[in-house]
């Protein structure tokens, strides 16, 4: 007879594995499922394997990229850091993205922004965004080592990718520091990006590169919750 705790890790083993197989129809289209983050991390640390490669640091981009960044990490026997990259909002649309910005590197602007925004709004909006991921990495800093960049082979991870903004800013940020190599690790990214990547980094890890890419990272997880600040430090201390 199984004990109620070996059922109850049965059933959680199966249910992920319907999920990780479930196709869902929105708007017309098929859209992969991932149960939750943790599910996706497990995908994405089977997608990536065991790397033939020494001095690895996995990077995850805060909040969402910390749940995945922990599973590949404990994988790899690999430290975990973290690197901060925010979007650069519309003047008139805050929550559209125009362009991003990671610590110690400079902003990255979308195709054709350079010309229509004028440039005193992104300056303007620079120092209120360095201030807050200053603040984010004290915040996460209590429950992190501190990781050298330099000549390590370094994994960039994330819950998903939509636009590329904020990863290739926090690519660029994370070239200027030395690393031997650079590569991206999502669960999800659109087919374009995907290409776009692979000519930016060493390689690039993905389970999913739909060329119908439904908008949205969310729209490919049953459960996509937003992350609090509290969760990101009780999963980085664990």
């Amino acid at each position: 007879m199984l004990s109620n705790k070996m059922m109850q890790l049965f059933v959680l083993k199966f249910e992920r594995r319907i999920f990780a197989k479930t196709f869902i129809l929105r708007k017309g289209r098929f859209a992969v499922l991932f149960r939750d983050r943790m599910d996706a991390g497990e995908q994405l640390a089977e997608a990536i394997g065991l790397l033939d490669v020494k001095n690895v640091v996995i990077l995850s981009l805060p909040r969402g990229g910390i749940p995945l960044g922990k599973i590949i990490a404990k994988k790899q026997g690999a430290p975990l850091d973290i690197i901060l990259a925010k979007k650069i909002g519309h003047p008139t649309n805050p929550e559209y993205a125009i362009g991003a910005i990671a610590e110690g590197g400079t902003p990255i602007l979308g195709d054709g922004y350079v010309e229509k925004i004028h440039e005193q709004w992104v300056q303007k909006e620079i120092p209120f965004i360095r201030v807050e991921m200053a603040r984010k990495r004290t915040l996460y800093r209590e429950s992190l080592k501190d990781s050298t960049l330099k000549d390590k082979n370094v994994v960039i991870v994330d819950d998903g990718i939509a636009t590329g903004l904020t990863m290739f800013a926090a690519i660029k940020a994370v070239k200027e520091a030395g690393p031997k190599s650079v590569s991206v690790a999502v669960p999800v990214i659109p087919k374009t990006i995907y290409e776009q990547l692979k000519q930016t980094v060493d390689k690039v890890y993905a389970v999913k590169a739909p060329d119908d890419f439904l908008g949205g990272v969310g729209a490919y997880y049953a459960s996509f919750p937003q992350l609090k600040d509290e969760q990101v430090k009780e999963i980085l201390k664990s």
